[in-house]
Formats: structure tokens, C-alpha cells, sequence
């Protein structure tokens, strides 16, 4: 079953006197990138909830927000005066340019991001195991969400792969008669230019036969055949992180579609390696998405 790396998990729940809401979102990406946004006194966990974080969800670009809803009781506070002034020049600039009355600028510096901080406010080491279930719990949400959007990532890839080997069938249908073709084309010619009394037989055959083995495309629908049978063997394979491997593999089938695509030289043949291709860059756009 294969994973998607887009999904949504989400958890409230209170944590001794304190109530925290968190959200993560992931979208597609190379590696683990994670950006996170929780309240000060969480920074001591920070390398903890990045190490959370990383092992239940692996690749992807996640956006992890944690707030802190409320506290049960009151605890005596601290004022950033550093930060508060900080503010206050460019808020009481844009306030003269506005004109408005500057009398809410106090009220509204308090209000601002740290400058108002509980004193010594922290976990407990009993709270912190409890913190860190609710972010495993909203990664298994968001996990499952994957997984929805994986079922329906891998009835694509499925659907590509398979409209790539009905046009592989079709190609091997025209074989045989693309060869015959070229041969009467190429003794064609010869009489035509040449003249059927001016050359010799024996030998026209012997290079025929060295030209025909260069462009012959028997091996590439056999790779063609294995590559593709690969794909689904990986997409029915244990563990999640299949989309790198995948992708690999439809370089692999890109290359023997453009090798069949350059030996062809007959029309109908070069209009199943287009189809084929416009399949395979299908299935690469979705394969992106895949964990």
C-alpha cells in the first residue's frame, strides 16, 4: 500500500493545567523538512519534538503549529521590556501616519507575540511524556490521511502502468512487419538509384540483416516488460517509503520507451511511444506525491 506525502492531523487535548492544540500538515518534498511554531517554553523540547516529528512521519515539507489554548491557573508573569520597545517604534510611526489615537499602543504591544511570559512556566517530565503522545497521536491522524490519499495515488500509477504495456503490445503486434517494410524500402531504393542488375544479392542481405539487428527493439520491450512488472511488484511490497524506488524505476521505463522511440523508424510504432510517454509523465507527476 503506498503512502502519500500530503495529509492533515490534528489534536486538542489538556496536559495538566494546560490545553494544547496542535496541528501538523505535510505536503510533497525530497527530504524531511519540518518548520515549527510553538510557544516559548516548549524550546527545551524542541530537539525532542523534531526527533517526534521525523520518525512517525518521515519525508515530506511539514508545518507542525502548536498553541497553548489556555492555563488552568494564574502564574505570575514577566514583560519583555527589550522586545515591547522593539515594537513600539514602528507601531507608534505607522500610528501618527494613520492618525489614530495612540493611547491603544500600550494594549496592543502587550498582546504581541513574547511580550508577556509566564514566569518559569515548563513541563514536568510526566507532562512531557503526556505532550509528546498527543504529537505522535496527531501524526498517526495525519498518517492515515496519507494513507487515504495513497490508495488512491496507487489506482493511478496502476492505471498508467497498464496503458503503457497495452501500447507495448501494440508495438510488438507491428514488429514483425516494420522489419519487412524497412527491407522492401531499402531494396526498393537500391533498384531505383542502384538498378536490380548492379549490385549484389548476397551481400545486400548480409548488411540487411546488420542493419535490422541494430535497430531491432526486442530487447527494450523485454527490459520494458521486467521494468514494469518491477513497478507493481514494489507497489505490493511491505513498508511505506516506496516513492524514490518507484521513481527510479520510471527513469527506467523512460528509457527503454525512448530507445524504442529511436529505433522505430515506422509511423504507427513512434505513435505508441507517444502515447506511452504521455502515460509515463503522468505517472511521474503522481510519484512525486508519494512518500
Amino acid at each position: 500500500m503506498l503512502k502519500s506525502m500530503t495529509g492533515f492531523g490534528r489534536m486538542e487535548k489538556a496536559v495538566g493545567d494546560k490545553t494544547f492544540l496542535i496541528d501538523i500538515k505535510s505536503l510533497n518534498g525530497k527530504q524531511f523538512e519540518l518548520n515549527l511554531r510553538m510557544p516559548a517554553f516548549l524550546k527545551p523540547f524542541e530537539f525532542d519534538i523534531r526527533k517526534v516529528l521525523s520518525e512517525n512521519l518521515g519525508r515530506g515539507s511539514v508545518d507542525c503549529t502548536i498553541n497553548l489554548k489556555e492555563t488552568g491557573a494564574a502564574k505570575p508573569v514577566t514583560i519583555n521590556t527589550d522586545l515591547a520597545k522593539a515594537y513600539y517604534q514602528p507601531i507608534a510611526e505607522l500610528s501618527a501616519s494613520l492618525q489614530l489615537d495612540p493611547s491603544a499602543i500600550l494594549s496592543t504591544l502587550l498582546k504581541l507575540p513574547e511580550v508577556i511570559t509566564p514566569t518559569g512556566e515548563t513541563l514536568t517530565d510526566d507532562e512531557w511524556n503526556q505532550f509528546k503522545k498527543l504529537i505522535e497521536t496527531a501524526a498517526d491522524e495525519l498518517n492515515q490521511h496519507r494513507m487515504e490519499e495513497g490508495r488512491v495515488l496507487e489506482e493511478d500509477l496502476l492505471t498508467r502502468i497498464s496503458n503503457i504495456e497495452k501500447e507495448q503490445q501494440e508495438v510488438i503486434l507491428l514488429e514483425p512487419t516494420r522489419k519487412q517494410k524497412i527491407k522492401e524500402g531499402l531494396i526498393k531504393l537500391l533498384e531505383e538509384h542502384v538498378g536490380k542488375e548492379n549490385y549484389d544479392g548476397n551481400r545486400l542481405e548480409q548488411e540487411l540483416i546488420f542493419y535490422i539487428e541494430k535497430i531491432d527493439i526486442s530487447e527494450e520491450q523485454v527490459r520494458l516488460k521486467n521494468h514494469c512488472d518491477y513497478f507493481r511488484s514494489i507497489l505490493n511490497e511491505a513498508g511505506s517509503e516506496k516513492g524514490k524506488k518507484l521513481s527510479f524505476i520510471l527513469q527506467e521505463i523512460g528509457r527503454e520507451i525512448n530507445t524504442t522511440g529511436a529505433k522505430a523508424y515506422n509511423a504507427a510504432i513512434q505513435r505508441c511511444v507517444v502515447k506511452m510517454k504521455d502515460e509515463l509523465e503522468k505517472a511521474k507527476e503522481q510519484v512525486l506525491n508519494v512518500l
